[in-house]
């Protein structure tokens, strides 16, 4: 082609074509003589990619998800919140894993057959080819392990991402948030408490007021997990239980890794917390404390008592002991010895009569020996525990215990067996029947022949299953015992409580929706009272997200639909100037 000199002047754009070059009819003229060649096509494979759109236009809050938990009540508070987020998003959170499109798997790295469980189900999801995101404390304490490998994981402290992660995981992405939450560098307790959630039972409301703990047991891997104590503010606890009392709960449970440290870390304590707690219970609801070591309890014994005594605050505590040996003990770094258990339960007894005291015991701990085992057993006949929770060693990876000289395995077996047989020795109700007791009614017992009240002490009672008494308070009088439980039967005449203020929700009903969520979900706030529950048909989640797809998408196209329009107008101006 003739180069053209800068210095001429060019009429229109189709100067620039020189005489040798094709002119558009002769181009036109050449293709006669092109003899075209049919290309075949793949229907089967043209056909599956127009049923399958790429991974990244596939529309979030439509799939089905199965929520699967393990472990601890604060495992399962977290559960409840990831399910809530995620319905209150669209997604439908289906009891039938075999329909769902995702699971998602909530873990406990307490125990070896809990990881087992917790792995053979991720092989299964993976056979069945399911989406998995992955929660929970093993794979926040050991993210980079073999079988957790691509597949995307939530951490305790960022489950109010979790809609973020299942939606990128659905598009066949793997996503990792294993971060801490902190304001000006502190730690803070986990995600916010004003979070939808889906309570397991309508009617029992789990509030986590602190994670991780102060302690450095040597088998405990859940601190590898959790950390260290950040705790909850009390305004924000005392806020959650309000909200919750407002939608139908009658029965609050707190929980945490170690309830009795709460506060250290922010400038207060438990009693501080739970006399305010105390003033916000309505009539006929109640209160259950959760776990606490004994070291920091011993330094509000009076005050606990107080509490424990309350009406409205359940007379039961759960006090883990671990082993009767000072040797044992010290090993395990528990920052107390037997002497001060001992000196916890012998003052609730005796200043809370008729008190529940719930222990743990470990079988087996590397270099406990068989004496130190027999003092074990005479603590237990000592005090027989109506609730004792008896584990078998197991040494966690990571962990200091796992690194000591471990017990046989046939030893660990066998105490655990031996201890077993003395618990059930005896009978801890016999002597309560006859009694006339009132009782909260709050679930239906696993067999379905009955419901499940507790007393005063949070012993189990089983009532006739009459629809009128559950969620309410009424009395009975114990006409038989077992080993874990007294049935009562209804007294005629009595006073039957209504302790909340508001009708309780449905089951699978979502609870406590932000004002985040609600815009969202196009909700109209002025209608709408902060404090109120929203339910939204699943389907028209589903709908609002489409919506909000296609505007996005609509509006996409405007703008480069101007974009292009202003560059051609520019283009032109340039030209006729």
């Amino acid at each position: 082609m003739p180069s053209a000199s800068c210095d001429i002047l060019l009429d229109d754009i189709e100067d620039i074509v020189s005489q040798g070059d094709l002119k558009p009819q002769d181009r036109h003229s050449a293709r006669k003589h092109v003899v075209p060649k049919a290309r075949k096509r793949n229907t089967q494979k043209y056909l599956q990619e127009e049923n399958s759109p790429p991974s990244d236009s596939t529309i979030p809050g439509i799939q089905k998800i199965w929520l699967r938990t393990w472990g601890c009540s604060h495992n399962n508070s977290d559960g409840e919140y990831m399910a809530g987020q995620l319905a209150a998003y669209g997604y439908e959170i289906t009891e039938n894993a075999s329909d769902a499109d995702l699971w998602l798997l909530n873990s406990c790295t307490v125990k070896n057959p809990a990881e087992d469980h917790f792995r053979n189900s991720i092989k299964k999801a993976q056979e069945e080819n399911k989406k998995i995101v992955l929660a929970g404390c093993v794979p926040q304490a050991q993210p980079r392990q073999d079988y957790l490998k691509g597949l995307s994981i939530i951490g305790v402290q960022q489950i109010d991402r979790v809609v973020e992660v299942v939606e990128e995981t659905i598009k066949g992405h793997s996503v990792r948030l294993l971060g801490q939450k902190k304001d000006n560098g502190k730690r803070l307790g986990g995600a916010r408490l004003d979070l939808p959630k889906i309570r397991k039972n309508p009617l029992i409301e789990i509030i986590s007021i602190n994670t991780g703990c102060l302690n450095a047991c040597t088998y405990c891997k859940t601190k590898h997990a959790r950390g260290n104590l950040a705790s909850y503010p009390i305004e924000e606890l005392v806020e959650r239980a309000k909200q919750s009392f407002q939608e139908g709960v009658c029965e609050i449970w707190l929980t945490s890794e170690d309830t009795g440290a709460y506060g250290r870390d922010i400038g207060t304590n438990l009693p501080a917390l739970l006399w305010k707690l105390v003033e916000v219970i309505p009539e006929g609801a109640m209160l259950r404390l959760g776990m606490t070591n004994p070291p920091y309890i011993l330094e509000h014994l009076e005050e606990m008592a107080k509490i424990l005594n309350h009406p409205r605050v359940y007379a039961f505590l759960h006090i883990p002991v671990q082993s009767a040996a000072d040797t044992v003990l010290m090993e395990m770094k528990r920052e107390y010895c037997v002497a001060d258990f001992k000196r916890v339960v012998d003052f609730l007894k005796e200043k809370v009569p008729g008190i529940t005291l719930a222990t743990d015991i470990i079988c087996g701990f590397p270099g406990e020996t068989d004496q130190d085992f027999q003092e074990t057993v005479k603590l237990v006949e000592e005090y027989r525990f109506p609730s004792l929770f008896i584990n078998q060693f197991y040494p966690r990876p990571g962990t200091p215990a796992a690194k000591m000289a471990q017990v046989p395995a046939q030893v660990k077996k066998q105490r655990t067996k031996d201890l077993s047989r003395v618990f059930h020795s005896y009978s801890p109700y016999d002597h309560k029947i006859g009694e006339r007791q009132q009782v909260l009614v709050t679930e239906e017992s696993f067999d379905s022949k009955f419901y499940v009240a507790h007393n005063r002490f949070y012993e189990q009672v089983l009532v006739p299953k009459n629809p009128t008494f559950m969620g309410k308070m009424i009395e009975v009088d114990i006409y038989e015992s077992g080993k874990h439980f007294m049935k009562g039967q209804p007294v005629s005449d009595a006073k039957v409580y209504t302790p909340s203020i508001s009708k309780p929700l449905a089951k699978g009903q979502v609870s406590g929706l932000t004002e985040d969520f609600r815009k969202r979900l196009g909700t109209d706030l002025s209608s709408v009272p902060h404090t109120s529950t929203v339910r939204r048909d699943p389907a028209s989640s589903r709908m609002a997200l489409r919506f909000e797809k296609l505007r996005g998408d609509c509006a996409l196209g405007v703008s480069v639909g101007l974009a292009l329009l202003a560059l051609l107008l520019a283009l032109l101006v340039k030209v006729y100037n």
